[in-house]
């Protein structure tokens, strides 16, 4: 990494803001700019940011930027586009949001950056894809925040239900971030132990299984009925994926990647454990899925590559 560890934001919306809310608060960079058509909202967010820089006692240098300050970004993130809203699936987003991908991905390589792209925008598969298309980087620089969100959501219910720390449970949402994911129960660990030896004795069947799932899986449509975006969760998520890569902490994070025979899938991206590091994702690690799980994966892969008008279109 660059030592000046920047981090150039694109799109200071709800997600972007609070984003750089988090950074500032987790010190995970010293410079951070803020890229907005908006102008006069990026220098606000700006000016608010760094005048709790004080209470910090860190140097972390924020101010409203342009493409120019790209060029030696060790992170550029891109949380631009047209939100969700109430009644809308992320893919209901794809085409103005892949016009705008393509327009900031040009301009931020016409800039020579060379560091790692990390993409919340919805859908964030297809956007990724996109990003990846346009900047001709290689797949390790091209960062979906995937199903990382989901996979917390998951976690945190599971907790719930098993009394058990987050961070003592090993369960992930793989394939798209979207309606078509789903949870390998397979290969779910809760304290060292796999799902199907503990839950009896917690008297947990596969239908309150099924119903967790859905509560995960519908989870963001419901904060959006109530209070019209989503936004602190991914934040956090986008923090984290970031702490791994300024660390090179070898994270596994189910991130969205660019599959290159997982699974027997290519060209097209999903969220799968990846491992994040200085160097952006540096391999995945592919779970060992049963024959039902298998075809789970293949349904959301078919969603994402009928959906994706730069697959469609080849």
């Amino acid at each position: 990494m660059h030592v000046s560890r920047r981090v150039v934001l694109i799109g200071t919306g709800s997600v972007g803001s609070s984003y750089a809310f988090a950074l500032v608060n987790q010190k995970l960079c010293n410079e951070l700019v803020l890229i907005d058509v908006n102008e006069k909202k990026a220098a606000a967010d700006a000016a608010d940011l760094q005048d709790g820089i004080p209470s910090f006692y860190t140097n972390i240098h924020i101010k409203k930027g342009d493409y120019k300050d790209c060029e030696k970004a060790d992170i550029v993130c891109i949380c631009a586009g047209v939100p969700q809203k109430p009644g809308q699936s992320r893919l209901d987003l794809i085409n103005t949001n892949i016009n705008i991908a393509k327009k900031i991905t040009e301009n931020v390589i016409a800039n020579g950056f060379d560091g790692i792209f990390l993409i919340a925008s919805n859908p964030v598969d297809i956007i990724s894809y996109a990003v990846w298309k346009y900047s001709g980087f290689s797949r390790g620089k091209v960062i979906g925040s995937g199903t990382t969100l989901d996979t917390a959501r998951l976690r945190c219910q599971l907790s719930k239900k098993f009394q058990v720390s987050p961070q003592d449970i090993s369960a992930n949402i793989l394939g798209e971030h979207g309606d078509s994911e789903f949870v390998p129960w397979s290969t779910v660990n809760v304290a060292g132990m796999k799902l199907d030896k503990i839950k009896s004795s917690f008297n947990l069947t596969d239908t309150d299984m099924e119903k967790i799932y859905l509560q995960t899986k519908n989870a963001a449509y419901k904060i959006i009925e109530a209070k019209g975006a989503t936004y602190y969760g991914i934040a956090m998520a986008l923090a984290r994926i970031t702490k791994a890569i300024v660390f090179d902490e070898h994270a596994l994070l189910t991130t969205s990647t660019l599959l290159e025979g997982e699974y027997g899938y290519y060209d097209v991206f999903a969220g799968i454990p990846c491992i994040i590091g200085n160097e952006g994702i540096l391999g995945t690690v592919p779970e060992d899925l049963t024959s039902s799980e298998l075809d789970q994966f293949a349904y959301s892969i078919s969603v994402l590559e009928q959906n994706n008008p730069l697959i469609q279109g080849k």
